[in-house]
Order: structure tokens, then sequence, then C-alpha cells
């Protein structure tokens, strides 16, 4: 059998399960399986498995299509995320590559940086979030913290499905309001690109390098108060 991937890339190698299952279909297939990236959070505590595998890749096999059935699960997660007072704040449009026309308008809504990877990705996700609550129509300022939480669920669903997304704010706002027709009523907060990960041996140089940058996070004791603000006792 062929090795496809490097022992040397700790921690980015498959575990032991994952090279196991790769040689049982390659033996009995007769088919060669590249590895993936694998990027899990270096955690200074135990935390589920599917909070430490999320992360935010840039490369996205442009041959792989989501099903519906799994977009529909990824908006299904969405739904049931908390929100105040069970309001749902947020609203979503998804455009699709088979829908040509919205996907390119929706891409070029994107800065030029993030053109340049997005456009491999299955399908782009608006999330946008409702100023006012919709029983009386007051301001609503948990709106958009309610919407990052629909997002999030999204994104988690999305890894456990094995596929990757990556949040972006670098987007022309008011282009997209005015492309999409979106009421003035809604803040637009970011777009999602969700696909399936690029195995590692098609990945270019300079992407790989960006791939394997080291993931990193604020210590515990900095972010977390006992108490009081500014008491760090953690």
């Amino acid at each position: 059998m062929e090795v496809l991937f490097e022992s040397s890339w700790n921690p980015f190698e498959l575990n032991l399960n994952e090279v196991k299952t790769i040689f049982i279909i390659e033996t009995t297939l007769n088919i060669k399986i590249a590895p993936l990236m694998k990027k899990p959070a270096i955690t200074e505590q135990p935390i589920h498995p599917i909070l430490a595998d999320r992360w935010s890749s840039r490369a996205y096999d442009p041959s792989q299509f989501i099903s519906q059935e799994s977009l529909l699960s990824l908006m299904e997660a969405a739904r049931w995320s908390p929100s105040c007072m069970g309001d749902q704040p947020w609203q979503f449009i998804v455009f699709q590559k088979k829908d040509a026309t919205a996907w390119t308008q929706a891409l070029n809504c994107l800065s030029i940086g993030n053109q340049n990877w997005a456009m491999d990705a299955s399908i782009l996700v608006l999330a946008c979030a409702h100023k006012n609550f919709s029983n009386n129509e007051k301001s609503n300022r948990w709106s958009q913290y309610d919407t990052g939480a629909a997002c999030e669920n999204i994104c988690l669903q999305a890894t456990s499905m094995g596929l990757v997304a990556h949040q972006m704010g670098g987007f022309d706002v008011e282009k997209t309001r005015q492309l999409f027709q979106i009421p003035s009523q809604y803040d637009l907060m970011s777009f999602i690109a969700i696909g399936y990960p690029l195995a590692i041996d098609k990945m270019s140089e300079a992407s790989l390098i960006k791939e394997k940058e080291a993931r990193k996070r604020k210590p515990l004791r900095e972010i977390f108060f006992i108490n009081q603000w500014g008491e760090k006792s953690l």
C-alpha cells in the first residue's frame, strides 16, 4: 500500500483508527485514499472532539458538492440554536454552485482575499440578524449574539459531518444588501463557506503552509475572571 502522508506531521497525522480504516478500504477495494488535514485544538483542558476538531480551513475540494440532505441537516442545526425569548432573529440565504448566477454574485461580494479560496467551497451561506423582536418590534440587542450562536451550530454540525466551514466578515455589506434585496431591518453579519476538505496531496505548497499554521488562543487565565472584573484566579 502506498503511503500518502508523512508520519512526522504531528499533530496533523491520522490517528490509529483512521489509518486502520484507510488500510481496510484500500486493500479491499484496491483504491488509494489521500489523507485529509487534521488540526485539532491543543487545549489546556479536555473538551468534546467536535469542538476541538472545528477549525476554519481555507482548502476545499472543488470537485465535491454538498447533497441536499446534508444541506438540510446544516440548516436544521441552526434552527435549534438558543435565542433570547425564543425569538430566533436569524435569517439565512443559501447559495449553491448549481445556481451559477446567484453563486457568482455572492462570491463577488466577498473581499478578493476571501474569493481566492471560497470559490472552491460547495455552498455559501449569508447570515442576517433581525434588529427587532418579532412580537413587539422593540429593539433586540441580543439578535446579533443569537445569530452568532446559530452560525456556530452550523459550523459544529459541518464538522460532525466531515465538512469544513469558514465564517467571513470580509464582504461588501451594501453591495450584498442591494443584490439580494435584504430589508433594512436586518443586519448582515457574515458569510460562511462550507464544503469538503481538500486532500493534503492536492494542496498547493502555499496553501499547505497556510493550512499548517498553528492554531492560537489566549490562555484561560486571560479571558475568565472569578467573582469580579480583574480577579484572575484560574
